[in-house]
């Protein structure tokens, strides 16, 4: 099965296959990064991994518009269900679900999380991705812990991790974290959308190539990853 990943910026990332389309973090309006609108892109699932303005981005407009099932924590889920969305399906750390068209299941992340009417966002995430055989983490916002280790024995495809530093890891830890995680392939996320996480991500993918076994590749916003 053909699988399809798209980066439109920040931590938002679009995962599509033959089955099913899946939205992370769908953050388009503010995104001085994203090349298109909410209004341009469709999905049959959004992933939220917390509830901050920048990840839970247009969750609610896009379920609305295209009658997306919304997968997040239980706490966003009960935010959700108070927005008047249905399709709903809550998990938790290290829970996992599988659907016709694939796995999703929530990882660890060492981040907060917190809601647009400063409600309780529950634990940030990462989401673990299973789709016909192949995997992809998109770690969410982070800082590095070595449980990710643990994590890298899924044997990853694909990972999606943070660069940008002062809310999440920055450049050095990343690199670190693709040693633990030992992703066929990285690509790096949440940097340069605003001043205070700029970063060069080409000077951090030569580093993942010196010092890790990992293919760093660095997309354009709007950019695809073709996995086999």
């Amino acid at each position: 099965m053909t699988t399809k990943v798209t980066w439109y910026g920040h931590s938002a990332v679009q995962v599509s296959t033959e089955m099913v389309s899946i939205l992370i973090d769908p953050f388009f309006s503010g995104n001085s990064m994203a090349p298109v609108t909410a209004a341009d892109v469709g999905a049959d699932v959004i992933v939220v991994t917390h509830g901050h303005s920048d990840h839970l981005g247009d969750t609610v407009l896009l379920a609305r518009r295209t009658g997306a099932l919304v997968v997040s924590n239980f706490e966003i889920v009960t935010y959700l269900q108070k927005q008047g969305l249905e399709k709903l399906h809550p998990l938790h750390i290290g829970g996992g679900k599988s659907f016709s068209w694939g796995r999703v299941k929530l990882t660890m992340a060492m981040h907060g999380s917190s809601l647009p009417d400063g409600g309780y966002g529950g634990v940030a995430a990462g989401v673990l991705l299973n789709l016909g055989g192949t995997t992809i983490y998109h770690a969410g916002d982070t800082g590095l812990f070595y449980d990710m280790k643990l994590i890298g024995d899924a044997r990853i495809d694909l990972a999606m991790i943070p660069i940008g530093d002062n809310f999440t890891m920055g450049p050095d830890d990343a690199v670190k974290a693709v040693s633990l995680l030992r992703p066929k392939m990285v690509a790096p996320m949440h940097y340069n959308t605003f001043d205070v996480i700029e970063q060069d991500p080409n000077e951090w993918a030569a580093a993942v190539e010196r010092e890790t076994s990992a293919k760093p590749k660095v997309l354009e916003p709007g950019q695809t990853i073709i996995l086999e």
